[in-house]
Order: C-alpha cells, then sequence, then structure tokens
C-alpha cells in the first residue's frame, strides 16, 4: 500500500511538472520555478512543451501501474519509475543537482518500497 500512494504520489508530481512546463513556462511561477528570464522562456517554451509531454506521459505509466497487480504493477511501475531515476540523474548532472532530489530520489524511494512490498 506505502508503493502504491508513493506511486500515486510521484504521479502528481509529474502531472505538476507537465504543467509548469507545458502552460505555465513562460508565467511567473513557471519562471520562478526554473529560474529563467521572459527572454529566455520565450526561446525555450517548444523546447519545455515537449519536455512537459514527456512527463505527462511518465505520470500515465504510473497511474496505468496502479490498476493493475501482481507482477503487472511490478513490471510497469518498476520501468516507469526507472525512466524516471535515470532522467533524473542525468538532468542532475547536464542542469540542476536539485533535479535529483526532487525528481530522481522520490522515484527511488518508491521503487525500493515496491520491491520491499513485493
Amino acid at each position: 500500500m506505502l508503493a502504491q500512494i508513493l506511486i500515486g504520489l510521484i504521479g502528481l508530481l509529474h502531472v505538476y511538472f507537465m504543467v509548469l512546463e507545458m502552460f505555465l513556462w513562460d508565467k511567473p511561477l513557471g519562471l520562478k520555478a526554473f529560474g529563467n528570464t521572459p527572454e529566455k522562456a520565450a526561446l525555450t517554451k517548444v523546447l519545455a512543451q515537449n519536455q512537459g509531454l514527456y512527463n505527462g506521459f511518465l505520470a500515465a505509466g504510473l497511474f496505468w501501474a496502479l490498476t493493475l497487480q501482481g507482477s503487472f504493477l511490478l513490471q510497469v511501475a518498476s520501468f516507469f519509475l526507472l525512466c524516471i531515476v535515470v532522467a533524473g540523474i542525468f538532468g542532475a548532472f547536464t542542469a540542476s543537482r536539485k533535479i535529483l532530489y526532487i525528481q530522481a530520489m522520490p522515484a527511488a524511494i518508491a521503487l525500493i518500497a515496491l520491491y520491499v512490498a513485493m
């Protein structure tokens, strides 16, 4: 049950990332969240929207996993959580170290909880 709650929370977190990147990138909340200037946000808006769409797919995958049981839940949730961990590690090395703590670490904790529960 704890693993499923964590998976759901991480899914919601990625919905939040999706909204920030797709719809709020050049708005005050998006500018503040990503430390952008209006000029930089205007230049990168389409890239951010694409990135946001991918975050939406990750969230959808996690929510899909929650509808499954047994080994199917384990396999699907593991795949999407591992994708998030890898993306978070890559982002920490290439963009901002805080991505490691905001994205990769929660997914890794959920993955551990998932395997402990199974």
